[in-house]
Formats: structure tokens, sequence, C-alpha cells
């Protein structure tokens, strides 16, 4: 990083929005659980598109790396620079339209945050398809190059289906804009779907086109005990095809012991495994919840909640998961994608590994059942260097055996590119890099995520 490139980026985006002080950067070049950290050269914060391409045409040209941030919840390392890398920060980017009511959708820049494109729906009397915990962090920007999936996704699918068009800045400073007025639209390649999900390996994007949808007049909740995770299972196989069905969330029992004790917010039922349900629609879908779960093999009645206080209530059991999770220090991530006839069986082997592993470890497991896909927090974890590596090395192999995708929601990051071969052919590895070298030949954007 040059004084001639500091002056350059500073003329570009001006001199307030290109920081070089250590203490900011190091708080920049951690990641959000904590446990992974790198080193940056400076941070640049652009305030439009256009200065996108030019500070990536710059640091291009310097032969400098880039890393893409936007808000910084990554939970694979995903943002977390290796080589004294400019940090390009897309929290400026904050453009949020007016909502278009009649074909339900709505344009935002790249740095505007889940929770206010929630707001914006609601005020409009729509609701945005995907929910994730880190709502009031999480920007679309980010969600897109992941292709986030969340709380909903059971329902609305992950956020590459909310993606309608979008402006993107290729490695060399081109400006791609993608959008389109008309919902059938098959013109050549699909180029928006390219990067969604390539987490910033292929371009930055700066906006985004969102799709909405008509917000339901009627929703009940209900969280259900189960004493083992296979008659959870078998329920949840049963309602996740079902009509109506707006939420399908997994937490087990040491996940809701976390949670009473250190977020006071108890499990309103007993059993080892825990159900929460979500019905949503234009009548009212209590009886069909009743109906469904007539047959469960349940521990004890449900707790149902059919008014929004109640509801929100017995979301907190679930929401709350993520606020305790770091009670012990940062703890130890895996999200994964599993057969739900898998399941069970994954679950006991890894307690099992972590035991052998880490004595004093807790393992967490919640998730989205619908989709099997399920998030392994293992808390109270002391291990690093050779002996973290070893555990997170062997929970990847055992994920793989039990047929499982080594990444489901939050990417490849840095974290998890060792694993890649885990999940995808050489052929499919080799296409990919093809992809990579087309759009980025000296590869110095996100340099550090995705491929060895």
């Amino acid at each position: 990083m040059t004084s001639a490139l500091t002056e350059q980026l500073a003329g570009i985006v001006g001199a307030a929005h290109v920081i070089t002080d250590g203490d900011v950067l190091d708080g920049r070049s951690i990641d959000h659980t904590g446990r992974y950290r790198g080193h940056a050269a400076a941070l640049v914060r652009p305030g439009s598109t256009d200065e996108v391409a030019a500070v990536l045409r710059a640091c291009r040209d310097a032969g400098v790396n880039v890393t893409v941030q936007g808000g910084r919840t990554s939970l694979v390392a995903g943002t977390v620079p290796e080589h004294d890398d400019v940090l390009l920060s897309t929290e400026r980017l904050r453009d949020l339209g007016d909502v278009d009511v009649e074909e339900r959708r709505v344009r935002v820049g790249a740095g505007v945050t889940l929770a206010e494109v929630q707001r914006a729906a609601a005020a409009a009397g729509l609701v945005f398809g995907v929910d994730l915990a880190a709502r009031d962090s999480a920007t679309v920007g980010g969600m897109a190059s992941t292709n986030a999936g969340g709380l909903r996704t059971v329902c609305y699918g992950n956020m590459g289906e909310q993606v309608i068009g979008l402006d993107v800045v290729l490695p060399d400073g081109t400006v791609v804009h993608r959008h389109s007025q008309v919902r059938s639209d098959n013109t050549g390649y699909d180029l928006a779907s390219l990067f969604v999900g390539a987490e910033g390996t292929l371009g930055v994007i700066t906006a985004l086109d969102l799709r909405l949808h008509p917000l339901p007049r009627h929703r009940v909740t209900a969280i259900c005990g189960f004493a083992d995770l296979d008659s959870l299972i078998a329920t949840g196989r049963a309602f996740r095809d079902m009509e109506g069905i707006a939420a399908l969330e997994l937490i087990d029992a040491r996940a809701s012991a976390l949670t009473a004790e250190h977020a006071g917010v108890a499990a309103p039922v007993d059993g080892a495994w825990q159900l929460l349900i979500e019905l949503s629609g234009d009548t009212d879908l209590t009886d069909r919840l009743a109906d469904a779960l007539e047959d469960a093999d349940l521990c004890g009645e449900p707790a149902v909640g059919v008014d929004t206080t109640a509801q929100q209530r017995l979301w907190q059991v679930r929401e709350a998961v993520a606020e305790v999770l770091g009670v012990y220090g940062p703890p130890l991530k895996f999200d994964v994608s599993l057969p739900l006839s898998s399941i069970q069986e994954f679950a006991t082997d890894a307690v099992a590994l972590v035991a052998e592993h880490a004595p004093e470890a807790i393992p967490v497991l919640f998730g989205h059942i619908g989709e099997g896909n399920l998030h392994l927090n293992i808390v109270r974890f002391d291990l690093t260097g050779e002996d973290e590596r070893a555990l997170y090395s062997a929970m990847m192999t055992l994920i793989a055996r039990h047929g499982g995708n080594v990444s489901s929601e939050h990417g490849v990051g840095t974290r998890k590119r060792d694993y890649l071969a885990m999940a995808r052919t050489e052929a499919d590895i080799a296409t990919m890099r093809a992809v990579k070298a087309a759009f980025d030949p000296t590869g110095y954007l996100n340099r550090a995520v995705l491929f060895s």
C-alpha cells in the first residue's frame, strides 16, 4: 500500500473515507465469531457504484488485493483479509428506493440492512422473504453474495429467489446493470444469478432489485417438544411441504438451557428436542396445525401462539440462541446441510466426536430443519491451532460421510475452502476456477475466499 495509492483512493472517495489507522483496521480484520483474524492495509468506503468501479481499477492496476465487506456478519471468515488487503466496504451504499406496491419490488443499495428492507416492505403492506437473526447488521449485498437463507427459507426460498436485478462492478471496473421491469425475462445468460452466491469473487454487488411478497393476514406459531430427534424429523417432514408452512426450526435442549440461563428465555415445553412451526395464510390455520400435530409423538402439549405478542415470545426461544452462543467465548461453528434421514445419526456421531476432541465443550444444534440446514455450534471451546484444525477437519469428514454438504447458507468463505472438494468434483472446481479467471485474471478480488 503506497502513499500514491492512498492519495489516489482519497481522490476517488474523499480523504475521510480512506482509513489507515491501525486500531480501526484491526477491528475490521477479525471475523464475526471472534475466532479468525487477518491484516489489512487500508479501509475504503466508496459512496456510489462509480466510486466502487474507480477503487477497483486503482487497486487492480497497483497490484493490491481487495476484500469486500458488508455488515461483516460472515460466520466462515468470508471478510477476513489475508494479504494486506484494501478493505472495500459497501456501508455507504445506502439508497433505499420507494416500494413498488403494484409490482412488489424495491431497489436498494448493497449497504442497506435487512431490517431496513423489512421495515420498508411492512410499511407498504408487504413482506421480504428472507429473515435472519442478524437482521440489524446483515446487509442485503452481503446476503446476496452468500445466497443467505434463514428463518423463512422453507416458505420463500433463499436470497437468490428474492433478487430480480442488480448492479455489479466487475474486477476490471466495468459496471453491469442487470435490471428488467418484466417478470419473465429469458434473454441471454442469467448474469444476475452468477453473482448471487459467488461470495464477492466475481464482482462487487452495489445495488439490488428485490422481490417482495404479500403480507399474510393470519399466522399461527407453535413450539413442540420431542423426546427423540427421529420423532421431530418425522413431524418436520410432514410439515415442510404443507401449504401455508412459513417456518420450521429445530432447537435442541442444550440450546434451550443456555438461553434460559443466560438470556432469561425458557422453552415452554419439555423434551430433548424442540420444533418451532409457523403457518401463515389468508385464513386462520390453527385447526390445520392441530390436525397435523394430532398423530405426532410429542412430549406433552405444544405451546401455541395465535396473537402477535405470543408469537414473538415463542420466536424469542429460537432467536435467543444466537445471543448466548458466545457466553463462554468464541464458539466453533459448522453450517451444514444433511438429508433428513441422516440427521439423527449425524447428531449422535457429532456429539461423540466433540467429546473425543474437547470433553469440556458443549455441542449446540439448531437450524432450519425444513431444508436439513443445521447450525452446529461448539461452545465452551478452548482448542486452538492444530487441535482446533484436527476437530474441524474430523467434523467436515463426518458431514461428508453422512451425505451432507460442507456449506449450506453461510458460504465457503476462507474457513471452508480446504474442504471444497468434499462437496464438489474436480470438474466442478475446475469450472468455477475458469469462471473466476475469466472475470478476475489476476485473482486480486476476495483472493482468500472460496479457493485454496
